[in-house]
């Protein structure tokens, strides 16, 4: 489900109301813990926080025209989506949410590549997603991605 909204704000007002307060208090944690350089804005139909062009001019290598995308957080329709690129691209970090994740509740994680996902808004580890935001620099994103994809 993708957004036509074109500010954070719009997309939050556009949701369903049992939405609403989950998504804008997740976007509230992410942007109190999100590290200086990166910018929220809207891409692919979600609230996302990436590295604009004018840190990183190269821009994100399937779009360049695209900034590099680090983070996003959408309403799916079954479930409230937390996008983290760096958990999918470091061992380390993966390795550390895992472990910290049952200590935040006792829901099981379902979770893809870079997607975490939560049908129960009720259910959202706020705690623990600002502290996985807080864990990645620009810098070190930046660095983590050239080492990946420019191979």
């Amino acid at each position: 489900m993708q957004s036509k909204a074109e500010t954070p704000d719009q997309y939050i007002i556009e949701l369903p109301e049992d939405r609403r307060e989950p998504m804008q208090k997740l976007r509230e944690t992410i942007k109190k813990n999100l590290p200086k350089g990166f910018e929220e804005t809207m891409q692919y139909g979600m609230i996302s926080y990436v590295v604009p062009h004018s840190i990183y001019p190269e821009g994100y290598h399937c779009k360049p025209t695209d900034a590099l995308p680090f983070l996003s957080i959408a309403s799916q329709k079954n479930h409230i989506a937390f996008y983290h690129m760096g958990i999918y691209s470091d061992p380390n970090l993966y390795a550390w949410f895992t472990a910290a994740y049952p200590k935040h509740t006792s829901n099981k994680l379902d979770m893809g590549k870079s997607c975490i996902r939560f049908k129960n808004a009720k259910n959202i580890p706020f705690e623990l997603l600002g502290e996985l935001t807080t864990k990645i620099s620009v810098d070190d994103w930046i660095a983590k991605y050239e080492s990946m994809i420019k191979r």
